[in-house]
């Protein structure tokens, strides 16, 4: 597994990690922005998705490879 701090290239794990984070700030958890530009929990976790300021583990799915150009291949 890779530990990435960077968005993902992919909408639908963006969403998932984006998503993910809002339910955390939404049971309490303190935003890692000193000043958020929005108010809604979503909008806080993409800033902080954006910024880089999040740690998402990406899998290493079997059958798959890196060509030399980083790209995942099947």
């Amino acid at each position: 597994m890779a530990v990435l701090k960077e968005a993902p290239d992919s909408q639908f794990a963006y969403v998932v990690v984006v998503a993910r984070r809002a339910r955390q700030l939404m049971i309490g958890g303190r935003p890692l922005l000193e000043n958020p530009k929005a108010r809604k929990n979503t909008r806080i976790a993409e800033e902080e998705l954006q910024r880089g300021l999040l740690e998402f583990e990406v899998p290493d799915i079997p059958g798959e490879f890196e060509d030399k150009d980083g790209k995942r291949r099947k």
